[in-house]
């Protein structure tokens, strides 16, 4: 498995599969003008999972900065824990 197929595997993929459950899904899962712009930067050198059973809420390293809608919600300081730009993603009851 290639980074880019684990990427995608992570995003555009499961974001295609639920477009007809939810419209809000088509701007899921791209970089590209008019999507959502939910995106990870990541060290591939560093970063590392630190969840154990004990500590499944432990975050993971090497992740420098996590934007969802376009604004930072974690830095290379931490958390921005006054930043709430997510919304819920709807669909109908079948």
């Amino acid at each position: 498995l290639t980074l880019t197929e684990a990427i995608a595997k992570m995003t555009i993929m499961p974001a295609k599969r639920l477009e007809s459950a939810s419209p809000a899904f088509k701007k899921k899962g791209r970089l590209q003008i008019g999507a959502d712009a939910d995106i990870v930067i990541f060290d591939l050198e560093k970063i590392q999972d630190t969840a154990t059973v004990e500590k499944p809420n432990s975050f993971s390293t090497g992740i420098g900065y996590v934007l969802v809608n376009g604004k930072i919600v974690k830095d290379l300081k931490g958390l921005r824990k006054s930043a709430r730009p997510g919304t819920g993603l709807r669909s109908a009851l079948k």
